[in-house]
């Protein structure tokens, strides 16, 4: 028998693939595309198993469409700026581009040695000049449609990191990268303004049915669509306060108001006031620990501004207080405080004395509301409202509203939660923004034709919170493409995630040079047809991408909305209950595996441990079961492969075994497909072709002389459909025993084989035989038959029968189809 050389099977296959071209694909009309794409990695150096998951399913899933005859393009390519390269590679006293380039160099070379066909003719790299160029580009349709401004603004602050981070960045108060904690702090930025798309981002996340619903709603609640009113009260000197409110109905109850320590204009409310002093330091206090997204889960705590505001429906004086659970940015910054309502109001106005009145009653009874014990939020009548006394609430929504508008004293209103993206970085390893300040013409965009605007080489620099560019004079210095003055360039970096969001169009032709994409290559490939990554990216790169997405739409350079038609969320590799990674010492580095196991084992096992989208642990004794079925497979193709394959295989002519056989490997056709189309369950599928390899040796006697030609028909049929079955999980391998058997072919082309329906309508089935709960034998009935046929025909066999002889049936357990079990004393 030959042995079966792992090591000399993959590289000799590998490079096959790759002087044939095998997973460079072009657009052929007529042939139905499919586009696959796993999120593109960071550069950050050697692999180990964990990362392997998401490339190995994307691979798998990749050979398995094109078995099945369609068109695939599966390209890869590298998130290359951002924190994480220029922190690594001041860490190692190294620029950033030898740090990544170094880096890709690695990773390219491991991704190959786990033989993931990917097209690597259009790899990109978004630290090129040739990507970023059109980075720059994306940012000037933005600027031209008025997306992109630059503003003041109150930004979460990363004290480690250096720079400012986007709302989606911070994890809990905390940088989601290295995890300091983060507060506010004022600065002028660069923002996108994704609020212009966010309702529309809503509601056809809605009809994202290909997208798993926990990122739908994740992306739902990020963007937190709110209706209500915005009402116009008045400050006692004069000026408009608007309050946003999505309990209009509660207005008679506003016993005071709140307003942002973030407000644009709490400076001024305060100023002059008895309160001053002490509103400015908690201000000060507020800004320098809180973030926009943390709000709710600090103790709530406030000063009175020494102001107060008029209620329009009433001419009532409230108090105005500052609180520190107020988020600036949302809404107006300022809201209508009424605690007998809102469990946050109760809880201040029971710490700071304010008072609380019911307006909203369960039973329409008015309550004195010092017996409160917590807020009432539930629906009830209206009381205490004046004319809108005796409404039930949601009516008096309706009403109040109505009013509010006819005296103009509020207008209804839709709010989001989601704020404008803030691009700015101040870090260097980043994609410059192309924009030039003049003192003349002000902010004027670099001219088209003048991209890319080159990143510098820096030879040493620290991140001190300003980007290092600024003392760079060499880029800094240039003159206005509008009137030829001496003007300065914009130094902030953008966000990463500006790069990423659309590289999955650059992968259509990325050695263009005349444009980002074809828009011509995009309406054949576009939308992806399934994309592969991380639920930690579904309000950062997926919301991100899909609002970027519909601007190329506005500009006429894309034709669809929604880039990613389908999505699909793999869980984490564990090990040891934790997530595998370095810094927790409990990654499993690939190489080494492969070269114990070989690839083919290791991409079994990653495939075979759970259900791709979950968390699974990684159990290093699997990798050797995976071995040996990789092992058993290769031996019954080394027997088969001199058997001829057999004409028709006919049912009446074989024997009970051969044909017992024969519907294992139909039955396992059916189940492989029906576990990988759509589900991506390579688990279950790899289980069912691990039953038919071993009914297989359960057939195969020691000598294969001994075999009749019938047995060795069926035996040859069923290796061939378990190749083909396990080809795309194990594909070097698998490539190798199909030449062993014959064909001279790629596998990788050969079409899926089918099952027949016919042979799955099992006539007999076999009914396991218990006495007590002990196996004692097994008998073959026909399929359906009930209770007493069941219990006859094992009474009557011998081998069973002797269990039973002399003793006393109490009753026996019958499954339909399955089992018998005789309880005896």
């Amino acid at each position: 028998m030959e042995e079966y050389n792992f090591t000399e099977i993959e590289a000799r296959w590998q490079k096959h693939w790759e002087e044939q071209g095998t997973f460079h694909t072009a657009e052929v009309e007529g042939k139905t595309k499919y586009y696959c794409l796993v999120m593109f990695p960071y550069p950050s150096g050697d692999l180990h198993v964990g990362h392997g998951r998401n490339y190995i399913l994307g691979d798998a899933l990749m050979r398995w469409k094109r078995k099945l005859g369609y068109n695939v393009m599966f390209p890869i390519g590298w998130d290359a700026f951002g924190l994480p390269a220029e922190n690594c590679a001041l860490e190692h006293n190294t620029s950033p581009r030898v740090w990544t380039e170094g880096n890709i160099r690695r990773m390219r070379e491991q991704i190959n040695a786990w033989g993931i066909g990917f097209d690597w003719e259009r790899e990109v790299a978004t630290c090129d000049p040739d990507y970023y160029k059109w980075t720059q580009l994306i940012f000037l349709w933005m600027y031209e449609k008025g997306l992109a401004y630059r503003r003041e603004a109150s930004v979460n602050w990363c004290p480690d990191c250096n720079t400012v981070l986007a709302n989606e960045q911070v994890i809990g108060g905390h940088c989601e990268r290295c995890e300091a904690e983060v507060y506010l702090k004022r600065l002028e930025q660069w923002f996108f303004r994704i609020t212009d798309y966010a309702e529309e981002l809503l509601k056809d996340a809605e009809d994202l049915e290909g997208w798993p619903e926990r990122v739908r709603t994740m992306q739902a609640n990020w963007i937190g669509r709110s209706e209500g009113v915005d009402i116009h009260f008045k400050l006692d000197d004069g000026r408009d306060i608007p309050c946003f409110t999505t309990r209009q109905d509660t207005i008679f109850g506003a016993t005071y108001a709140v307003i942002s320590p973030d407000h644009p204009e709490i400076e001024s409310i305060v100023k002059g006031t008895s309160e001053e002093a002490r509103a400015m330091d908690f201000i000060k206090e507020f800004r320098a620990t809180a973030t926009q997204r943390k709000l709710e889960e600090v103790e709530k705590e406030g000063v009175f501004t020494g102001r107060y505001l008029i209620n329009p429906v009433n001419e009532e004086r409230i108090p105005l207080w500052i609180a520190n659970y107020v988020v600036g940015e949302y809404g107006t910054g300022a809201i209508m405080a009424v605690p007998a309502h809102d469990q946050r109001d109760f809880e201040f106005a029971g710490k700071y004395g304010l008072p609380i009145r019911m307006v909203i009653s369960p039973d329409g009874e008015s309550k004195d509301a010092s017996t409160m014990d917590a807020a009432y939020v539930e629906s009830g009548v209206m009381v205490n409202s004046d004319r809108f006394d005796g409404l039930d609430n949601e009516t008096g929504k309706v009403k109040i509203a109505d009013y509010m508008e006819e005296k103009g004293i509020g207008s209804r209103c839709v709010r989001y939660k989601l704020r404008d993206w803030l691009i700015s970085r101040q870090r260097y390893w980043g994609t410059p923004i192309p924009i030039i300040y003049c003192e003349k013409c002000g902010t004027v965009p670099v001219p088209e034709s003048d991209l890319p605007v080159l990143l510098p080489e820096l030879d040493e620099w620290k991140p001190t919170g300003e980007s290092p560019l600024k003392d760079l004079s060499s880029f800094v210095e240039t003159t206005c493409p509008a009137c030829g003055a001496q003007a300065r360039r914009e130094t902030d970096t953008m966000d990463t995630f500006v790069d990423s969001t659309w590289y999955y169009l650059r992968y259509l032709d990325p050695a263009d040079s005349e444009k980002p994409w074809d828009p011509h290559a995009a309406d054949y490939w576009v939308p992806v047809d399934m994309y592969i990554g991380g639920i930690e990216h579904a309000i950062l790169h997926l919301l991100y991408s899909r609002f970027v997405a519909r601007v190329f739409a506005d500009v006429n350079y894309l034709n669809t909305r929604e880039p990613f038609a389908n999505l699909f969320t793999q869980g984490m590799i564990c090990k040891n209950g934790a997530k595998m990674s370095k810094s927790k010492g409990n990654a499993i580095p690939a190489d080494d595996l492969i070269q114990r196991f070989g690839t083919d084992t290791v991409r079994l096992y990653t495939l075979f441990v759970g259900p791709p989208e979950k968390d699974v642990e990684w159990i290093d004794r699997g990798v050797e079961g995976c071995s040996r079925f990789i092992n058993r497979l290769w031996r019954v193709v080394d027997t088969v492969s001199a058997f001829k394959a057999g004409d028709g295989l006919a049912p009446e002519d074989l024997s009970p075994d051969e044909l017992a056989l024969l519907r294992k490997a139909h039955w396992a056709i059916k189940k492989v497909k029906e576990d990988i189309e759509g589900k991506f369950h390579f688990n279950t599928a790899i289980s069912a072709v691990m039953e038919l390899v071993n009914d297989m040796y359960r057939l195969m006697p020691k000598g294969a002389g001994e075999m009749p030609d019938t047995t060795k028909a069926v035996m040859r049929f069923a290796a061939e459909a378990g190749v083909q079955m396990i080809s795309p999980m194990t594909p070097h391998v698998c490539e190798e025993m199909w030449r062993k058997l014959g064909h001279s072919g790629m596998l990788l082309e050969t079409p899926f084989p089918e099952h027949d329906e016919a042979l799955l309508k099992t006539e007999t089935v076999n009914i396991v035989v218990q006495v007590n709960g002990k196996l004692r034998g097994n008998i073959g009935v026909p399929a359906g038959a009930g209770r007493e046929e069941v219990e006859k025909a094992a009474r009557e066999q011998e081998s069973i029968a002797k269990w039973l002889e002399g003793k006393t049936v109490r009753k026996a357990v019958f499954v339909k189809d399955r089992l018998i079990n005789f309880v005896v004393l």
